[in-house]
């Protein structure tokens, strides 16, 4: 897939079909969140593949009702940065973890896989990140659903590049 085409046609899924992410493709895909641009090489994101101990740990701190949320997808992935003790070098850190997570979003896009981000309300209390092992250290940057997705999705329209975009002389 080209680079141009994996962007535009990259969608949020949230119907998967059963099946697990094998082992070996989650390797990969989050093998290639270490090309993501980062200063001094710091490589702040970090990466929790949730087992079905984990998932229950995670669902019992959600509740009932958001627990069943976290069942949408066959494979959850749990995204974090190091928190750097430089309030600079933690942007830059924020900027490059969020990055590793878009990586892995396209990588997995590429593959034929389905995945959806999500910043669920339990990752973050304390309860929650306790329940997947988020350090005191770490900034939560959401959750990766990830599986085969179940239906096609159509690209909603985009803003113009000219509403976002300003040329300064």
């Amino acid at each position: 897939m080209e680079t141009q085409e994996a962007i535009r046609t990259r969608r949020t899924h949230k119907a998967y079909a059963p099946e697990p992410v094998q082992r070996e493709v989650l390797d990969d895909l989050l093998s290639l969140a270490a090309w993501a641009p980062n200063h001094n090489l710091t490589n702040p994101w970090r990466f929790r593949v949730l087992g079905p101990r984990a998932l229950e740990r995670l669902k019992e701190a959600a509740g009932p009702e958001a627990a069943t949320k976290l069942d949408r997808a066959p494979t959850l992935v749990v995204a974090s940065q190091l928190v750097a003790d430089d309030a600079v070098q933690d942007q830059e850190d924020l900027c490059a973890a969020a990055t590793a997570v878009y990586i892995v979003l396209l990588a997995a896009h590429d593959r034929g896989l389905g995945g959806y981000w999500r910043t669920p309300a339990v990752l973050r209390s304390d309860e929650g990140r306790e329940a997947v092992g988020v350090r005191a250290d770490e900034r939560v940057l959401g959750l990766i659903h990830l599986g085969y997705p179940r239906q096609e999705k159509r690209a909603p329209e985009r803003a113009p590049s000219d509403d976002y975009v300003t040329y300064l002389g």
